[in-house]
């Protein structure tokens, strides 16, 4: 069953910029990288470091905790398979923005093998 929460419209950040949300018993940040937006869960899957404070290097996401580098767009660790960071549908309907909940996007292993 699909959950779509609304995410608020002055957490939808600028291009560029990022936004900690907080929806039910998650923590979410929210990207807006060249225009396109990108949620992820906020704790990093190795240690449970934030990761709204990591680097952007292009799609890209460091941790800034231990270097652990995330695709915005699968959460998958170039390289790696079987290991990254929950990432969440969006849908846009109407001006409006909403998350999909019901369950995170799986990290397909050949996806995150093909990462560089």
């Amino acid at each position: 069953m699909t959950r779509l929460v609304e995410i608020p419209a002055e957490k939808i950040p600028p291009v560029g910029g990022r936004s900690l949300i907080r929806l039910e018993e998650k923590s979410l940040v929210l990207f807006n990288q060249d225009g396109s937006l990108y949620v992820i869960d906020e704790s990093c899957p190795h240690n449970g470091a934030s990761l709204f404070t990591g680097k952007l290097e292009g799609r890209l996401l460091r941790c800034p905790a231990h270097g652990l580098r995330f695709d915005l767009a699968s959460g998958c660790v170039p390289g790696v398979s079987g290991f990254g960071v929950a990432t969440y549908a969006l849908e846009q309907r109407q001006g409006r923005c909403f998350i999909d909940l019901s369950r995170p996007r799986a990290q397909e292993s050949s996806q995150c093998t093909q990462l560089q």
